[in-house]
């Protein structure tokens, strides 16, 4: 059961802390501003140690396999947390101008070929083991938050796809329905090669 319980929490509490950051990005007006502010989610994350699907994925392979086999429980985490958040900030005098932008992400996120969607999700993953490989490897304190702070600020405007974020969004924009279930996924598996591809290229290159 501890198995099952501690990823599961720990997803929650990032999923939780990926909507603090699109919550901000919604509510600013510059861009800019807003993905810088969105990187207090993977700040969280990554000093709290909370378990983000698309930062644990990227090293599914330096793991035994139980590692693996808790990647859906830390999915459903995230999911949990970042819809739970979302449905909050609904109950708020926040919910007309949240829903509001979050609509229009999520038309034009929801608009896209599924390819655009994979390639996109792909790519965000390449910055996430970025910037969480950085965190953990950098020796200099400030080295290592930025490149939590590049990273992240890098894949919001690109535009790429990030599973979780859009687990928030989709919410606060009123906008499930199937078709954004299945992008979802996709998204998911996109996410997920994007985060196996840097780490696997790496040992092939070190050899």
């Amino acid at each position: 059961m501890k198995s099952i319980r501690q990823p599961l929490l720990g997803g929650l509490l990032a999923g939780l802390s990926i909507a603090i950051g699109g919550s901000v990005f919604l509510m600013v007006e510059n861009q800019v501003v807003g993905a810088l502010l969105f990187s207090v989610g993977l700040f969280s994350v990554c000093v709290f140690g909370f378990s983000l699907f698309t930062g644990k994925v990227c090293y599914v392979f330096d793991n035994p396999p139980a590692f693996a086999k808790s990647l859906p429980f830390i999915w459903l985490g995230n999911l949990a947390g970042a819809v739970g958040f979302g449905l909050l900030l609904l109950l708020t005098r926040l919910e007309p101008q949240l829903t509001a932008r979050a609509a229009a992400v999520c038309e034009k996120k929801l608009s896209q070929s599924p390819l655009s969607a994979f390639v996109l999700a792909f790519c965000c993953d390449l910055l996430i083991y970025i910037a969480v490989e950085g965190y953990k490897t950098i020796p200099h304190e400030v080295g290592k938050y930025l490149a939590i702070l590049f990273g992240v600020m890098v894949f919001i405007l690109c535009g790429f796809e990030h599973c979780v974020a859009n687990m928030f969004y989709f919410t606060v924009g009123r906008a499930w329905s199937l078709k954004a279930a299945a992008y979802l996924l996709l998204m998911t598996l996109g996410n997920a090669a994007g985060g196996v591809a840097l780490p696997l290229l790496r040992k092939a290159f070190s050899r």
